[in-house]
């Protein structure tokens, strides 16, 4: 593994996503666009085989959670109902020496981390001095852990109250206070915070005016409250059910950084789920339980996961946190798990005229229902999978290799077929291997370059397994099958080579331990 520091780490995920096809800067040739990416080859399937995973696990895995696909454009007032038009704001504030802006909350929340870094320093070289380390009694009792937890919990109660008050000014001067300091130019020169919306707006129809206007969507859930009525009586839903959606978002972020984690247009993995009144608690906290366990399914390390409460509850929420992955920048939001009580389908009520409740017909009453949501973005998923299967190896030849250890279901390639040479016969073999396993499978066929070279190819691309093709095998009809992450290599026959790579990167292993 590389001893890099995380920032030079991140940008050699950076650099090897575009060099093995995975993410290009958008436009690229036109100097490319801010906060804008396109998903190259590899990356266009990796992303397909996360959805594909998030769908299976929540649609077909659960017998009462439907999907739809609503249009990206949708009536304005929707947005007007959802908030969205009213509430939906970041607090900006710009450096006046480097003229950069920045997310007044993110500056505070990155302070804080800073802060959290010193205590996991302390955590850190206590359990390295002791043999029977409780780090549970250390944080409890170190001074130094606690004066700076005690840090924390100030920041975080005096910058809780002033989001509540929506007072600006009082955000402004914790940031003054902490002695925060812009990246760039390394001065306190602050503007004042001011909010800023980020819907995109457009216009519909012929004719330019006010009245056409209309949003891009700033998130997938309200395609599947205003459809609620439509699923449940269509499909003889009864509460509890959800309703799960993937698709395009906009938002207009102006501090937009980190690659792929923060972008202007991004894709949502949405599940609303309808419940009665007095029960989303429940519900809400069995969800907490299974997304994370949907995430450790995957196989990475469960401390690279965390719950974080929301310091500040949405308008709509009563109760709400975040899934947080420990990216190459530190821990940050992946998923969110929020009660949305009954705010959306009551204002849509409000806003349409139209009733949207849910008629029970074993206590005999009609109720508007509550929803529990688990909302995950794929592309920041995509990042998180990209980030912790990147790995620098150095082999016991004294060679290099970068690879990719992705699951092996979610692998954009699932196999390369390799022929030794390009004569002999070899490739015509090759060819009659890669035509019965490209029904089921996602294969690729490469000659070029000696096969040490392709294997370190198919490594970086994440391939888990290379089947190469020699003199041999015209001879018994045997292949080498090659395993990524071990390099072992097995002698194999040719007419057992499907199911064996079926096996190996089948989708249902995973879906088991959910």
């Amino acid at each position: 593994m590389s001893n890099q520091a995380p920032e030079e780490v991140f940008k050699s995920i950076i650099s090897h996503a575009k060099e093995y096809g995975f993410v290009f800067q958008s436009s690229e040739i036109y100097d490319g666009m801010s906060a804008v990416y396109d998903y190259g080859q590899n990356g266009a399937e990796l992303k397909k085989n996360i959805r594909d995973y998030w769908w299976r696990s929540m649609v077909q895995m659960n017998e009462n959670i439907v999907g739809i696909d609503s249009a990206i454009f949708m009536h304005p007032t929707i947005w007007k109902a959802s908030g969205h038009v009213d509430a939906f704001n970041d607090p900006l504030i710009d450096n006046k020496d480097s003229k950069k802006r920045y997310r007044a909350d993110v500056l505070i929340e990155d302070h804080i981390a800073k802060i959290e870094g010193k205590i996991e320093k302390e955590v850190e070289k206590a359990a390295k001095r002791f043999e029977n380390f409780d780090e549970k009694m250390f944080r409890s009792t170190n001074p130094r852990v606690q004066e700076n937890q005690k840090k924390i919990d100030d920041i975080n109660a005096r910058f809780k109250d002033a989001l509540e008050k929506n007072d600006l000014a009082e955000v402004k001067q914790i940031i003054v206070d902490l002695e925060i300091v812009c990246p760039i130019s390394g001065s306190r020169n602050w503007t004042d915070v001011r909010q800023f919306n980020l819907m995109f707006s457009t216009q519909i129809g012929s004719v330019t005016d006010e009245s056409n206007t209309i949003y891009l969507r700033p998130e997938t859930a309200q395609g599947i409250f205003v459809n609620f009525l439509n699923v449940q009586k269509t499909g003889r839903m009864k509460i509890p059910f959800g309703i799960a959606q993937t698709g395009k978002a906009f938002r207009n972020e102006i501090v937009a950084r980190q690659f792929i984690f923060r972008m202007r247009e991004f894709e949502q993995m949405e599940m609303q789920f309808f419940v009665k009144p007095g029960t989303e608690m429940d519900w809400y906290n069995k969800w907490k339980e299974t997304r994370m366990n949907w995430h450790h399914s995957l196989g990475f390390p469960q401390n690279m996961h965390r719950f974080h409460d929301h310091i500040k509850l949405a308008h709509y929420a009563n109760a709400a946190c975040d899934i947080e992955f420990n990216f190459p920048f530190g821990f940050k939001e992946l998923e969110g798990i929020h009660s949305r009580t009954d705010f959306d389908l009551s204002q849509h009520e409000k806003f349409s005229g139209k009733k949207l409740q849910y008629f029970d017909p074993e206590d005999n009453e009609s109720f508007v229902p509550y929803v529990v949501e688990t909302s995950i973005g794929l592309d920041r998923m995509f990042l998180a999978i990209l980030s912790q299967s990147y790995k620098e190896e150095k082999l016991e030849d004294g060679s290099d290799r970068v690879v990719l250890n992705l699951p092996a279901f979610l692998a954009p390639i699932k196999c390369a077929i390799l022929p030794l040479v390009k004569k002999d016969g070899l490739p015509e073999k090759a060819r009659e291997i890669m035509d019965v396993l490209k029904y089921d499978h996602l294969c690729v066929y490469e000659e070029k370059d000696s096969i040490g070279k392709r294997y370190r190819r198919q490594d970086a691309i994440g391939t888990p397994y290379c089947i190469t093709v020699d003199h041999q095998t015209l001879e018994d009809n045997t292949v080498t099958i090659r395993e990524r992450d071990s390099m072992k290599q097995e002698r194999i026959a040719v007419d057992k080579a499907a199911s064996i790579v079926s096996e190996k990167v089948d989708m249902r292993a995973a879906l088991k331990k959910l």
